[in-house]
Parts: structure tokens; C-alpha cells; sequence
């Protein structure tokens, strides 16, 4: 059975990463497992920052948002050399095994290392909900209740003053926190690179908006890298009755303690990822599939397509 295993947090923070790490390193603990956390994700494997940790280290964090181990980007993790140093450290502390959490970009560096003779479970720990395998991921729940407290507070102030409120969230490639925040707070229009951005079409919606169904306020939510949400807003207050106001979320969605949900979920994910790794198994993934947690290839989950979410946005479109 593997004697020790090292984690590591990698890319975007999320919260419920703290749970996760809490998770893993007391399951394995409980298991006579040695656990060892890798700071600064990739690069600190690269740069040796591993330290061993006890239940102790991981008290008090459940609650925290961000990520005790730090995180960090680092694209030369591509280059076979660049890997060859991390499997060298890890083999410097003896760690046969590792728990990466993080997206996409995290998963290929894990199945690399897997290849490379180091079993590696990966975690889904991405706001965007963007891993296409699992129903969730660890911080997507978190992230989504700020995004409509957000709008809840916005919708106040844009009724008072017949505003529209043009509030530009997270998640580019994918528009669930878009979509989700939509429904969640009745929003009259979402915008996603799935659904597409046709100016002259939205402005005629909002138009009809006011002058027809006589609403005193609008919400458009819309992802990302899609638009510039502010040049937009002066072109509402031009083309509509409303007068446009931009909100750009940004990294406050990343932030905050996380909900319960995602406390739970990060739980199960990390006693799931001890328990395949004490199986001997790597090169998989850990997902929330029809309410279960599965393990699922890597490689296999990479090459997933991105659900359209249809019945989502079918149900959006009918409530407006």
C-alpha cells in the first residue's frame, strides 16, 4: 500500500479547496498514510517547497476560502525536463503518489506525472464548473451564491432608478455561473459564449423590455471575455429607455467562505481520491455524476464535450 502521498492546489483558486486538502490529509492520516503538501502548486513541486502535514495543519481551515497550499500557473510544466525535476523532489521525500486540484490545465499535468510513473488523482476545483465529467465542482456552489447576492443588491438600486444592470461574471468557456445566476435571480437576459452575443438583438429585447412589458428594471447577466460590458451599458442608455450601468464581478466571485455544499462536496471528492490511491490506481479523476462520486479517466474526461446545458437554458427562456 502507497506510505506517502503528496497534494497540491493549482490555477484559479476555488473555495472549498481548503476542504479538500483538510479531507485528504486526515483520511490518510486515519489510514497510516503520511501526507505531504506541495506549496505554490507545480512550481513548488518544481522548487522542492514540500512540507509534511498533520491533522493539526489542516485544523481551522474548513471554513476558508482560497487555498492553505497556495497556487500558482506555471505553463513550462508542459516540458519533460520541467517534469522530470518534480518527479526527482518527490521521489527526494519518498511521495509515490499525489491529489492535484484544479482544472483542466491541472488534470493534464496529473496525467502526465501518472505517465511518468507517479499515480496522480485529480480534483475538480474550478469556479467555472468547467469539468466537463462532473455535474459540479468543489467551488462552483460558493461562487454562484455571491454572484446572486450580488444581483439581489443590484436589482434594489436598478428598480429605484429604471436602470438596466449589465453584470459581467466568470466563466468564459463555459456559462454555467451565467446561466445558474440567471435563473437564480430572474435575470431578463443571460449572455454566453453558448448562447452567442448579438448586440442590435439584446438592445431589442431590453427596448421591448421597457417600452412593452413595462418593467422599471433589467438584468443582463453575461460571461466573460465576451464584450466590453461598459462600452455596452453607454449603448443601452442611448438605444433604450434604460440608463445602462455596468458591474464587473471579478475575484470577489473567487473569494468568501465556502457554502456548505461545497464543504461537503470537497469531503467526499478527498476521501474518494485516498481511497483510489490506496487501491493503487492513478491517472483518474474524481467527479459527481447522477448524485454518486465516480472515478473517471483523465484522459477519458479531457476529451469529454461541454454539455450545452440545454434544458437549462430551455427552462430560462420559458420563465422570462
Amino acid at each position: 500500500m502507497v506510505k506517502r502521498i503528496g497534494i497540491l492546489t493549482s490555477g484559479g483558486d476555488a473555495p472549498g479547496m481548503n476542504a479538500a486538502i483538510r479531507a485528504v490529509t486526515r483520511v490518510a492520516i486515519h489510514a497510516g498514510i503520511e501526507v505531504y503538501g506541495i506549496y505554490d502548486g507545480y512550481a513548488g513541486l518544481v522548487n522542492d517547497k514540500i512540507e509534511k502535514l498533520t491533522r493539526s495543519d489542516v485544523s481551522d481551515i474548513l471554513d476558508r476560502g482560497g487555498t492553505k497550499l497556495g497556487s500558482a500557473r506555471l505553463p513550462e510544466f508542459k516540458e519533460e525536463s520541467v517534469r522530470l525535476k518534480a518527479v526527482e523532489n518527490l521521489k527526494k521525500h519518498g511521495i509515490e503518489a499525489l491529489v492535484v486540484i484544479g482544472g483542466d490545465g491541472s488534470y493534464r499535468g496529473a496525467l502526465a506525472l501518472t505517465e511518468m510513473g507517479i499515480n496522480c488523482i485529480g480534483l475538480p476545483g474550478t469556479i467555472d464548473n468547467d469539468i466537463t465529467c462532473s455535474d459540479v465542482s468543489i467551488g462552483f456552489d460558493t461562487a454562484l451564491e455571491t454572484i446572486v447576492d450580488a444581483v439581489d443588491k443590484l436589482r434594489d438600486t436598478s428598480s429605484s432608478h429604471q436602470r438596466c444592470s449589465i453584470v459581467e461574471v466568470m466563466g468564459n468557456r463555459c456559462g454555467d455561473l451565467a446561466l445558474w445566476a440567471g435563473l437564480a435571480t430572474g435575470a431578463e437576459i443571460v449572455v454566453t459564449q453558448q448562447t452567442g452575443f448579438e448586440e442590435t438583438e439584446v438592445l431589442e429585447q431590453l427596448q421591448y423590455f421597457y417600452e412593452i412589458a413595462k418593467k422599471r428594471h433589467a438584468i443582463v447577466i453575461i460571461s466573460e471575455k465576451i464584450t466590453d460590458v461598459h462600452a455596452f451599458a453607454k449603448k443601452v442608455s442611448l438605444n433604450t429607455g434604460y440608463s445602462g450601468r455596468a458591474t464587473i464581478l471579478g475575484h470577489v466571485q473567487r473569494g468568501g467562505s465556502p457554502t456548505p455544499v461545497d464543504r461537503v462536496l470537497a469531503s467526499q471528492m478527498g476521501e474518494k481520491a485516498v481511497d483510489l490511491l490506496m487501491a493503487g490506481k492513478g491517472g483518474l479523476c474524481v467527479a459527481k455524476q447522477n448524485n454518486q462520486i465516480v472515478a473517471v479517466p483523465i484522459s477519458e474526461a479531457l476529451d469529454m464535450p461541454r454539455s450545452s446545458r440545454k434544458a437549462l437554458q430551455n427552462l430560462f427562456n420559458r420563465l422570462i
